[in-house]
């Protein structure tokens, strides 16, 4: 299986399969359930290989550790989900 990271960096840094649109699913704690957010809604840092950060529906900053990520999605289609 393809590790979050391999996946992460294809769509980032392969052209041709970074083309559409793409959703990350990670689990929110405090809902207690999986999240979508848009992948160009997502900030990685460089050299962090432990967490992203993205901006809420309410303009706070979270910061999303890569364990927490379950699934990502492609125009809509689930391509990857974290075996359990």
């Amino acid at each position: 299986m393809v590790t979050i990271h391999e996946l992460l960096a294809r769509i980032r840094w392969d052209q041709e399969f970074g083309q559409g649109h793409f959703e990350i699913g990670y689990l929110d704690h405090l809902e207690e359930r999986i999240i979508r957010v848009p992948f160009e809604d997502v900030v990685f840092e460089d050299g962090n290989q432990f967490s992203f950060q993205l901006q809420d529906s309410n303009g706070d900053v979270r910061t999303i550790p890569f364990h927490r990520v379950r699934e990502v999605y492609k125009d809509n289609v689930l391509i990857w989900k974290r075996s359990l």
